[in-house]
């Protein structure tokens, strides 16, 4: 009875190492080989950017070079719809992990190119202009054939003979150092497109051109990216004024000019306003028919018939009978 008998199994000991955290996350890493994406902590903990954008940054940084990153394409790709994923390709543009430029093509047609910089911040600190290396002098040519001796010197020249001097001649006239073909204008090397002329209303209004720039100067309050100044509204003023001519409501004019406008900073509100001013102008109204015109039911003052005239009178039968030389006409 003195010994004590331990009949109970040890517990088994802990696979976790002593020096985990007693709470919170625990990795457990592995170390990828291939189809992997280094993606920087500046990314993964932004304190600006929503979980919804810094997926889309993670998932735009695995893409490879000329994939559709749109807006279409990523809604198609992902449930999040369309204007999540608008909102978060915003956020990442103001943060610098997109950048969104309009450049002509070679056809002459603008086309959106996208750049995605997975460290915006080295992006910025790296773009510095490398000075210009300076040209190496050009190198001499080695020449495998020895000179050639140096020649003997000449022996002098005779003496001249004397020369008889020379009539005076007649003076020249003096021609002008004027250039025969005159010089070329300088050629700006960026050609300019004509630009379409607005349109313009036909019969001047005064209270229809006060309307419509009362329509324009309003149309920062459906879109800021519209904002206008008070001399591209005294411009564009007349070709409203010329829609509102053509029987086009006022609601009408504004919705055209802010229907689908485009995702990119709109750089030029005014030429964008022109162009949808002159290229969408409606056509003018058609004439409206008039209907024929109908007399009025009047009595006949002899037999009180009625009949149709303009006024009233004798009806047809009685005013032949009044007066019997009618009857051939």
């Amino acid at each position: 009875m003195a010994l004590q008998q331990l009949n109970a199994r040890p517990c088994p000991e802990s696979d976790v190492p002593a020096d985990v955290p007693p709470s919170g996350v625990t990795h457990i890493r592995f170390r990828h080989t291939e189809r992997f994406t280094v993606v920087g902590n500046h990314l993964a903990q932004h304190h600006e950017l929503s979980l919804v954008a810094r997926g889309l940054a993670l998932y735009i940084q695995s893409l490879p070079d000329g994939s559709k990153i749109g807006i279409k394409a990523l809604a198609a790709r992902f449930p999040e719809g369309e204007i999540a994923i608008a909102a978060a390709l915003r956020e990442l543009e103001k943060c610098g992990y997109l950048v969104r430029r309009r450049e002509r093509g070679a056809g002459g047609r603008w086309v959106t190119r996208t750049f995605a910089y997975d460290n915006p911040v080295a992006a910025d600190s790296g773009r510095t202009e490398a000075p210009a290396a300076q040209a190496a002098p050009p190198a001499q040519p080695v020449s495998l054939i020895p000179p050639a001796p140096p020649a003997p010197p000449a022996p002098p020249a005779p003496p001249a003979p004397p020369v008889s001097p020379a009539p005076p001649t007649p003076p020249l006239l003096a021609v002008p150092s004027t250039p025969l073909v005159s010089p070329t204008p300088p050629v700006s090397s960026a050609p300019t497109a004509p630009e379409a002329s607005l349109p313009t209303p036909e019969q001047p209004d005064l209270a229809r051109d006060g309307a419509a720039a009362d329509l324009l100067a309003g149309l920062r309050r459906q879109d800021a990216r519209l904002l206008l100044s008070a001399r591209d509204v005294a411009r564009l003023a007349p070709a409203v004024s010329a829609w509102l001519e053509r029987g086009v409501e006022p609601v009408a004019v504004q919705r055209t000019l802010t229907a689908m406008l485009p995702q990119e900073p709109i750089r030029y509100p005014a030429a964008f306003l022109g162009h949808r001013l002159t290229t969408l102008l409606p056509p003018p109204l058609p004439a409206v028919p008039t209907a024929p015109r109908v007399d009025p039911l009047v009595n006949c003052d002899h037999c009180d018939r009625a009949y149709r005239a303009p006024e009233p009178g004798l009806c047809g039968p009685c005013a032949r009978e009044a007066n019997p030389g009618l009857e051939g006409d």
